[in-house]
């Protein structure tokens, strides 16, 4: 069977593209195409061997700065034509990888959300830009999210199977493509890595992890530690790192900015306090990966969140993205003595095994039928 893997682009690290390195040990034979790939920009974990095509934006520049080029990635995708290649072709995406082209193979998409740009433009631009500025250019963008809506309504009918990450995805796909997701396929934490080993009352320091951009509010979590003095550890890299470090004022808090193994994570997870997590996620696998090492979450109350905590018991959820709730909810944290060993349980709906179990099923589903 030849299986071809799409991802949308590789020219970062997070959850999506630990998503595709467990697609790849399902099917480790796989073709992998992708719009642009960067070596360096995804720390070498994937191959130049692996990947058998990439699009015409496929430039350093571009891979560097690709938010200037969102009108131009439908186009990109378009142009990756597989043609009759391929038995399976499974597309790991949040927007545009589902829109490549081919002649024929069973297309099962696993869908990390609706294309942000389109449906969600105001939340991400107005993060992003000055207010005024964002003022001045918004009839454009307006203009540019509708063209992109329809492209991606219209992808989304390519698919033979449709997977969603998340209940919280599901629903945003239910409203924006009028389809009803196939099923729900957690992203994986490998539970041989990401383990309980340290008990609660060992542990030294509060943490914040995951990749520095602006809608994972990291600079909440900055300035309630400023006031709080609490040790504060904040792990990741990205274009708000040097923002971040400007307005810190706690000697108490260190940033780590090199890349981290799992073995590594799995250590600063279980000698953390509590994960701060202040973002809206579609799913959310650093909070997950932190309650599978038993450690509590202070999660913002939307998203796929809503789905990995459970209040009281693996952590407290907040109301606002504001310093103060993050404050009040460390302040909740520190009442309770946690136990480690029953957070760490409930992780286990989010198991690797489970996802292999999953899309091995619906690999099989959409052969068999011969979709």
């Amino acid at each position: 069977m030849k299986v071809a893997l799409v991802h949308d682009y590789l020219n970062q690290y997070g959850g999506a593209e630990r998503v595709l390195q467990n697609l790849l040990e399902i099917f480790p034979e796989a073709d992998v195409y992708t719009l642009i790939y960067d070596k360096k920009l995804t720390y070498g974990i994937f191959s130049e061997e692996i990947i058998k095509g990439t699009s015409f934006l496929d430039y350093g520049f571009v891979a560097r700065h690709h938010y200037w080029f969102i009108p131009l990635m439908p186009l990109a995708a378009e142009s990756i034509n597989l043609g009759e290649k391929y038995d399976l072709i499974i597309s790991d995406t949040w927007g545009y990888a589902k829109g490549i082209n081919y002649k024929r193979g069973v297309h099962i998409s696993y869908c990390h959300t609706p294309l942000r740009y389109a449906w969600d433009t105001d939340s991400h631009l107005k993060t992003r830009l000055n207010n005024s500025f964002y003022k001045i250019i918004r009839p454009v963008t307006n203009r540019l999210a509708t063209y992109l809506r329809n492209w991606d309504k219209k992808t989304a009918v390519k698919p033979d199977l449709f997977f969603a990450n998340s209940e919280f995805i599901a629903a945003k796909m239910r409203k924006y493509y009028e389809r009803d997701p196939d099923g729900v396929i957690y992203p994986p934490v490998d539970e041989k890595m990401f383990f309980n080993i340290i008990p609660y009352k060992k542990r030294s320091y509060y943490l914040a992890a995951g990749r520095l951009v602006h809608y994972k509010r990291f600079d909440v979590v900055v300035e309630a530690f400023n006031q709080l003095k609490l040790p504060l550890k904040i792990v990741g890299r990205g274009p708000e790192l040097e923002y971040l470090k400007k307005i810190n004022e706690s000697p108490f808090t260190s940033f780590i900015s090199a890349p981290m193994t799992d073995e590594e994570m799995s250590d600063i997870y279980n000698n953390a306090k509590a994960l701060i997590f202040p973002q809206v996620e579609d799913f959310g696998l650093v909070a997950a990966e932190a309650v599978a090492c038993g450690t509590p979450v202070v999660a913002y109350n939307e998203g796929g969140a809503k789905e990995i905590v459970e209040e009281g018991l693996s952590g407290f959820f907040i109301n606002e993205q504001t310093k103060e709730a993050v404050i009040g909810g460390v302040e909740k944290i520190t009442e309770i003595n946690f136990n480690s060993e029953i957070i760490s349980e409930m992780a286990r709906k989010f198991s690797k095994e489970r996802f292999v179990e999953k899309i091995k099923e619906a690999a099989g589903q959409g052969l068999s039928y011969g979709l």
